[in-house]
Parts: C-alpha cells; structure tokens; sequence
C-alpha cells in the first residue's frame, strides 16, 4: 500500500442546510431556519480523507487547535447565504517534532497543504523540504502564500487561477517554478506549461474543497506511474465527482 505525508493546517467544515421563507423586518436579510447541519474535516484533512478513499495510507501533521467554517446553506436554490470562520489562525508547526516523526520513515509522496492560517512559515517548508525522507520523495504543495525562492524544492506546486493573478508579478522573478506550476481553471480545467488541460462540464452544486480533491487524485495517480499528464487527468475526474455533490465532499 502506498504511503503518504500530508503537512498542512486543517479545519472543521460545518454545513447547515436551512429555509428561507421571509426576509427579516428589522433588517433587509434573509431569515434563516437551521434544518440540518454536518461535519467533516477540512483543509489539510481533507487532502487526507480524499486520499484515504483512493486507498492511501496518510500520515498527517496538521494544527491541534480547532479552526472552524460554518456554511448557512439554503435548501431551496442550495446557494450558500453566510460563512462564518472561528478561531482561524493556529499555532506554528513544531519542527522537532517533524524531524522526530518523520525519521526513518519510507513516503512514496510528501504533500504541503497550507492554507496560510499560521502553521507553517516560508521557513518552515524550506526547512521540511530539505530534510532526508523528504528530499528524496516526490514534493507537492499547495499554498496560499506568495510563490519565492522558498518554495524551489518542490517538484509540484499546484494554485488556483486566483492565486495565480496574484503572483503575476512575482513569478517572473522564479523562472524556475513556472515549470512546476499546475493551475487550475475551475470549469476551464487546469493548466501546465502553458497546455490546457480540459475537463467535462458538470453540474456544478458545491466547489468547497475541490482544490483539495484534485490535489489527492494528483497524487495517487503520480505515484502509480510518474506520468503528470494522466494524473492531471486523473485529478480532474475525481474533482469532476466531487463537485457534483453537496459540502465538502471526497472521492
């Protein structure tokens, strides 16, 4: 069975599903009727659940403290109303720790999931990346940071459209990494040196998580055959499945 490390900082995605039948008088917002509610891990655990479903064994390294999303879904168009994020920032990452449970231990993959929320530094991954039973596995990551030299060891870096705008000025800078870039393109698909890579057009009725969908399936496939063009085709089929359904679903 294939072994990955997952390191990155998580969540608890809380979904309720409610009515809305009036708007309230003293204000001009929907009132809402909380009817059902669910929850799963997110975030960096749900990188891991979706690896699990694929039949990985994951160790994961991941923030004690409890970051929470809650989701007000309205039953009826099945639109989200509000978020409300608690607790969102989490303490930093142990690096000893890391080093000690890391030690002498055989990964086929090593996944950086790092939503920014303060678990780990730019320091922190260069760190990681250059310690032994890292080094020498294929390296994902997945950042909300700004790309730098920082992230140089990465075999793979996966972001967003989004994320990609953002750094538009500043990936000139690491000609390098534009080699390592994988973009995904929400219903465009993704892109990887400069090709397109399509994908079939769904019904789409959540995208929570996808990111984190895609990014598992990328990674199952690659360790399977080493061949980043059928796992990014891979990784557009489960994300393809995912998104057909409601919350932050896996595979």
């Amino acid at each position: 069975m294939n072994r990955v490390l997952v390191i990155g900082d998580s969540c608890t995605d809380v979904f309720v599903y409610g009515d809305i039948e009036r708007v309230c008088p003293e204000a001009p917002v929907p009132v809402f009727n909380p009817i059902k509610q669910t929850e799963n891990g997110g975030m960096a655990k749900n990188v891991v659940s979706n690896l699990e479903a694929l039949g990985v064994k994951v160790d994961v390294i991941t923030n004690s403290n409890d970051i929470k999303k809650r989701r007000y879904v309205d039953n009826r168009s099945g639109q989200m109303v509000l978020r409300v994020d608690e607790h969102d920032y989490c303490k930093p990452v142990d690096r000893k720790y890391v080093n000690t449970f890391v030690c002498g231990k055989k990964y086929d993959a090593v996944i950086f999931s790092d939503y920014n929320k303060g678990f780990l530094t730019e320091e922190d991954i260069r760190f990681f990346t250059c310690i032994e039973e890292i080094w020498d596995v294929p390296t994902f990551l997945d950042t909300k940071k700004f790309l730098g030299n920082w992230c140089e060891h990465f075999d793979f870096i996966k972001i967003n459209s989004l994320e990609h705008q953002k750094n538009f000025e500043t990936i000139p800078n690491y000609p390098d990494l534009k080699e390592k870039l994988i973009v995904t393109l929400g219903k465009n698909g993704c892109s990887y040196r400069e090709k397109v890579y399509p994908t079939q057009e769904v019904p789409v009725k959540d995208v929570s998580g996808a990111g984190d969908t895609f990014l598992a399936g990328l990674v199952f496939q690659y360790i399977k055959n080493h061949n980043i063009e059928e796992s990014i085709e891979f990784a557009q089929k489960c994300t393809t499945e995912v998104v057909q359904k409601h919350g932050v679903a896996t595979i």
